[in-house]
């Protein structure tokens, strides 16, 4: 049962990563994209009826972290401490942000807020890189599992480079649903953004993914043969996903962008498997999947709760999209008023 419950964990950050990733990305883009108020309205209006729903995963997922993998749970969230508060300090300045621009007409006003949005998604997309690359490598455990190691310790090469490896990925996948969910000047300015973040994002994931697989066989990970094969995966469909935006194919060119998030995502929990947060000090005072889960009982509850809500969630998500599956005209904006 504890293996299970990685994996629909593992499941939840994908979910996460992919919906979320994009928002991030659109974040990010507004100073190339937004070249007036009417280009940034635009922007934004492509995630703004689905954003807050993308962002509920991360609280899904974080609360199913606690339920099923208590001792992880702790683990991360007192030796992380810093890195998560950044994060969710920067997912709170993103949501005001996108709620208070358009509450005053002051265009200082609106561009104060078109910075903290940027900043509130490039923070996240770089810091739940560098957080995933040192669990997956291995942090400073003691034999009661608390993290012993500095602020410093975690700001290490390889969690850097899945941290820039997250932020440039996110960044092209959100410049790809710019360029399926808009027209017009903002559409095209899009397509030439994307061809400019392709060779930057696919060298270094490039990196990311040789470095994950070189990991994982150096301390014989039994998913070995699943690092590699999600790592060829995701590399492949980020190349199709280049390849798609340079020949005007903006659907394909985002769910392609889809599957190398998902991917990398499973490539990085594969590399972890079967722990959840090795230590570097030993690997006696790692912890693994069996001694961080809950009880059999709590994950047999959990089980048949995810049984009945999943689909529910998954149905619910599918709907918004599609109600929301038209583009966002700049004829629209410019027809809305100057709040919407």
């Amino acid at each position: 049962m504890e293996y299970l419950w990685f994996w629909i964990v593992a499941f939840l950050f994908v979910g996460y990563f992919v919906l979320d990733g994009f928002d991030f990305g659109v974040g990010m883009s507004l100073p190339f994209l937004g070249k007036n108020d009417v280009s940034r309205r635009q922007v934004i209006n492509t995630i703004g009826p689905v954003w807050d729903l993308n962002e509920t995963w991360v609280i899904v997922a974080g609360a199913c972290l606690f339920a099923s993998f208590p001792e992880w749970y702790a683990t991360l969230f007192s030796g992380f401490y810093l890195p998560l508060l950044l994060i969710l300090l920067a997912l709170i300045l993103r949501g005001v942000s996108f709620e208070y621009r358009h509450q005053r007409d002051s265009l200082r006003w609106k561009r104060g807020f078109d910075r903290m949005i940027v900043i509130g998604s490039a923070v996240p997309a770089l810091l739940w890189g560098v957080a995933f690359g040192n669990i997956v490598q291995g942090v400073a455990l003691d034999e009661n599992h608390i993290f012993v190691g500095g602020l410093l310790s975690l700001l290490n090469p390889y969690a850097l480079l899945v941290g820039v490896t997250t932020l440039l990925v996110f960044f092209l996948h959100g410049v790809l649903f710019v360029a399926l969910k808009s027209d017009g000047q903002v559409h095209d300015d899009a397509r030439r953004l994307a061809r400019l973040a392709a060779i930057p994002t696919v060298l270094v994931a490039a990196g990311t993914v040789v470095w994950t697989i070189a990991m994982a066989a150096g301390r014989d990970a039994p998913l070995l043969w699943l690092v590699i094969a999600a790592g060829a995966i995701a590399a492949v469909f980020l190349l199709a996903a280049v390849a798609f935006s340079l020949t005007g194919r903006d659907g394909w060119a985002f769910v392609s962008g889809a599957v190398t998030v998902l991917s990398a995502v499973v490539m990085l929990f594969g590399a972890l498997f079967p722990y959840v947060m090795p230590s570097t000090i030993d690997d006696a005072f790692s912890l693994t999947i069996e001694n961080a889960a809950s009880t059999p009982y709590t994950l047999t509850i959990m089980s048949w709760t995810a049984l009945i809500a999943l689909p529910l969630v998954l149905a619910y998500q599918t709907w918004t999209y599609w109600v929301f599956r038209k583009r966002v005209t700049r004829r629209s904006i410019e027809a809305a008023p100057a709040h919407a």
